[in-house]
């Protein structure tokens, strides 16, 4: 049962898309895109593991949850892009840069 505060609530990830369409039309949204399918392409695991935190140009950087993660993500790099790409039919992501970071 809801409380009279939630009554009419809505979860911030019905509202993200559409402010930054709204106030940053391009600059996030390969973000959202990678959001959206990132722990679908990459398992439970490393989802739990890793995060995609920012974009830039073709660069994606994934915050991860140590330096062993750091090294390990390392060897499924390019088996992670080109999973993102295949799922978008383009080319969005050329390179990931995995940073131990929090999440």
């Amino acid at each position: 049962m809801m409380d009279k505060k939630s009554e009419g609530a809505t979860h911030i990830g019905g509202i993200l898309p559409g402010l930054l369409q709204r106030y940053r039309p391009e600059a996030d949204q390969g973000m959202l895109r990678i959001w959206r399918v990132w722990d679908r392409l990459v398992g439970e695991d490393i989802a739990r593991n890793a995060r995609p935190a920012a974009f830039k140009g073709s660069l994606l950087l994934v915050y991860v949850t140590s330096s062993v993660w750091v090294h390990h993500l390392q060897y499924l790099k390019k088996e992670i892009v080109s999973r993102l790409n295949d799922d978008f039919g383009q080319p969005l992501v050329s390179d990931i840069k995995f940073k131990v970071g929090s999440f």
